[in-house]
């Protein structure tokens, strides 16, 4: 065994990052990615076979024990990503029997990059809360979505600096395991906030392109702690 590192459990946390199930955007950007630009793809929902594979990690990870760990869930306030969230963490009828579900909490900063493309404009916030009441908006302050911008595409450097934001944030959190679900280039961009302390081969694959639906665990150290 080849052991470099050794850090006390306090100065770590577990974190799984999840990129959303399929939604009607991804499939239809397949066949033209002009598609992207199409106003009927507005905050696109998860599509059939989506739901599936939402469902099938579910059953992943209940029979792992990793829904008894997960503290707290953070996700995008997009469509496609709070029905990934509640569905694979979510508790939908809260039964005594059931396994308690963790609180489910939507940060924009976690949403997908912004501007131009139509499905990553989100919905006002009184309409999501109507879909998902158990899913927390009180850290949203606006009610319509003032982060899009209809001629201004988000770069790259924005978004590593959303990413660098949002691992500050959850830093600051008292949970010790969270899981995240987004947007396959933020959660690139949240790895590549530690990729340098990785070796190349482990970079390359750790910040590879997430498929729908995949999870990904890192374990985060604060190495002002040891």
């Amino acid at each position: 065994m080849d052991a470099r590192f050794l850090y006390p459990l306090e100065s770590c946390k577990i974190i799984h990052l999840l990129r959303h199930g399929q939604a009607l955007h991804n499939v239809e950007a397949e066949k033209d990615r002009n598609a992207l630009l199409s106003p009927h793809l507005f905050d696109a929902p998860l599509t059939y076979h989506g739901h599936q594979q939402v469902e099938n990690l579910r059953k992943c990870i209940v029979s792992s024990g990793l829904l008894k760990r997960v503290e707290l869930v953070v996700t995008s306030p997009l469509l496609r990503t709070m029905q990934t969230a509640f569905g694979v963490f979510g508790n939908e009828h809260e039964q005594p029997n059931m396994i308690s579900s963790p609180p489910i909490l939507a940060l924009e900063v976690a949403r997908d990059r912004n501007g131009v493309r139509p499905p990553d404009m989100r919905r006002n916030v009184s309409e999501y809360q109507s879909l998902f009441p158990t899913i927390d908006f009180s850290q949203i302050e606006s009610e319509e979505d003032n982060l899009w911008r209809p001629d201004v595409r988000e770069s790259e450097e924005e978004i590593l600096a959303r990413g660098l934001e949002f691992m500050k944030w959850l830093w600051k959190r008292p949970e010790k395991e969270v899981a995240v679900v987004s947007h396959g280039i933020v959660l690139q961009h949240m790895l590549y906030v530690f990729a340098n302390d990785c070796d190349e081969s482990i970079r390359h694959e750790l910040c590879k392109r997430f498929a729908n639906c995949e999870i990904r665990t890192v374990v985060i150290v604060d190495k002002g702690l040891v």
